[in-house]
């Protein structure tokens, strides 16, 4: 009864109220923002893949400037990232405009995070359950190592969760994401910014 009716339920009204609530954050980033990122956009949205593989766009705070080298090229992550941006990242205040995706039904607060779509050919039968539920802002494998495990650990952990999945597993799994990321814990935002790509379990 929980996973299949009050989590969508207490996921719309608390992301509502809490938008509501964090709308002068929301401005202020926005505006600062706009001017941290050198007017390349305030919003960073991407596709990828929610419940049942359906595709929507995700939204977060954009972190990194679109600073390009001599050739055109973008230039690497971590000469792109502003100041601001590994603020926000630290403290992931980047996921707040997800409240916007949990409002429309693409997400939920917890659940398996939204990968890249390319990922979709590349996920053996059982890593595939991730997409049983929608995808959340936190989940069972950020609270286990974020970054810091292997891929194959990190849908492990995706798929115990969706054969797991309950009101007392998700508050858990919330309030281990308030303390690590008030604890600053498996937060990676120096040499490398972004986890390494998924190429298959070969």
């Amino acid at each position: 009864m929980y996973k299949n009716f009050f989590k969508r339920i207490s996921d719309f009204l608390i992301a509502l109220t809490g938008l509501i609530i964090l709308s002068p954050l929301f401005l202020v980033l926005i505006i600062w923002l706009h001017f941290a990122n050198k007017f390349s956009g305030v919003f960073f949205i991407q596709q990828r893949p929610g419940k049942n593989g359906k595709i929507f766009n995700l939204i977060k705070f954009k972190t990194m400037t679109d600073e390009q080298d001599t050739e055109g090229r973008l230039l690497p992550d971590n000469n792109r990232l502003t100041k601001i941006g590994k603020l926000l990242r630290s403290g992931s205040i980047d996921e707040i405009p997800q409240l916007i995706n949990i409002i429309k039904g693409e997400m939920s607060f917890i659940g398996p995070r939204p990968l890249l779509i390319e990922y979709l050919e590349l996920y053996s039968e059982n890593q595939k359950k991730r997409h049983f539920v929608r995808p959340g802002i936190t989940g069972w494998a950020q609270v286990n190592g974020r970054n810091t495990i292997t891929w194959q650990k990190k849908f492990e952990y995706d798929v115990w969760y969706v054969d797991n999945q309950s009101f007392i597993l998700d508050v858990r799994i919330l309030l281990l994401t308030i303390h690590k990321v008030f604890m600053s814990q498996d937060v990676n935002f120096s040499d490398t910014v972004t986890m390494q790509k998924f190429t298959g379990n070969n």
